[in-house]
């Protein structure tokens, strides 16, 4: 059996070809509600796949840690960077 024919719209990001990116971009929801709709979307997917299981480990926790440590050094770095080269004496 076939599988029928998908809309670009409708396609996951991971199941989409270089060439058709540009129009499964332009199906999107970019209006204020289709952007927390997608945030939500994330959150739950996330959460059922490394928090809410029910042999759970570190994981899942420890990856959130790690988004926040490098993305906290990312918001920093300039700042870090001009005080490595400031001279003290």
């Amino acid at each position: 059996m076939a599988d029928r024919p998908v809309a670009v719209a409708e396609k996951r990001l991971m199941d989409v070809k270089l060439g058709e990116l540009g129009s499964w971009i332009g199906g999107r929801d970019f209006t204020p509600n289709g952007i927390i709709a997608a945030v939500r979307r994330g959150h739950d997917r996330y959460y059922n796949k490394y928090i809410n299981v029910k042999r759970g480990g570190i994981g899942g926790v420890a990856m959130l840690l790690a988004g926040y440590v490098v993305l906290s050094y990312v918001w920093e770095y300039d700042h870090i960077k001009h005080d490595r080269w400031r001279k003290y004496h």
